[in-house]
């Protein structure tokens, strides 16, 4: 059996359907057009989070050892992070790196983390 336009549109309009809830329409936009926008960005709370980290690290490790320990400490990673970049092919690698970021950059445009969220404004002209 065959349908034309005018006949499956009879035979969907017939059957019995449920209204939807009161309010659905509103809270559907409010969930997802009209959310607000968050209170911290995904940059700002990987930022707060290091330093917090950084400095809970300080004061665990001025408690544990007091000031020789954390002095020592400093030096060590002072001294490690000297002879990592110390290294050419570390630092060939950075530079081989950080010129494709930019030459990406520069053909392909600057791509964020993260996108933004963005509230849709209500405007006369709708």
């Amino acid at each position: 059996m065959t349908m034309d336009d005018e006949r499956l549109e009879r035979a969907i309009a017939a059957l019995p359907l449920e209204e939807p809830p009161e309010g659905l329409r509103a809270s559907i936009l409010l969930a997802t057009a009209y959310r607000p926008a968050p209170a911290f960005s995904f940059f700002e709370l990987s930022v707060a989070g290091s330093l917090g980290a950084v400095a809970l690290w300080m004061v665990v490790l001025l408690v544990l050892g007091g000031g020789s320990l954390f002095v020592h400490t400093l030096a060590v990673i002072g001294s490690v992070v000297s002879h990592i970049f110390s290294n050419l092919a570390v630092l060939a690698w950075l530079a081989a790196g950080g010129a494709t970021a930019v030459w990406l950059t520069l053909f392909t445009g600057f791509q964020p983390v993260a996108v933004a969220s963005h509230r849709s404004e209500s405007s006369s002209s709708r």
